[in-house]
Parts: C-alpha cells; sequence; structure tokens
C-alpha cells in the first residue's frame, strides 16, 4: 500500500517537473482577454436582458 502511494507521488512529481508554465507576457495577456471576453459577455446578457424587459412590458401592458 505505502509503494503504490510512494510510487504514485513520485509520478506526480515528475509530470509536475514537465509543465511548461506561461511566462509574465503570457499571464498578462490572457489576463486581459479574459477581463475583456467576460466583458463582453455581460454587455451582451445585458443588452439581451434590456430587449427582452422591453418586449415583455409591451406584451403585459
Amino acid at each position: 500500500m505505502l509503494k503504490k502511494i510512494k510510487d504514485y507521488l513520485v509520478g506526480a512529481v515528475q509530470e509536475a517537473k514537465k509543465v511548461v508554465w506561461p511566462n509574465k507576457k503570457q499571464i498578462k495577456s490572457y489576463t486581459i482577454l479574459v477581463i475583456a471576453m467576460s466583458v463582453g459577455v455581460a454587455v451582451f446578457f445585458a443588452v439581451l436582458d434590456y430587449i427582452f424587459n422591453i418586449g415583455l412590458g409591451t406584451l403585459i401592458k
């Protein structure tokens, strides 16, 4: 049982050493992209909500 745990941990450490981490420039550009996409999606749903609100308000009156 302990051998299996040890083998698992050794394998996990070996795989972690293979990871290629992004550099500072990539992190900055990906962060800006995520923020821009989040704002874009939020604006899209806000406009959609506004349109549905007007449409349903017209139907109810």
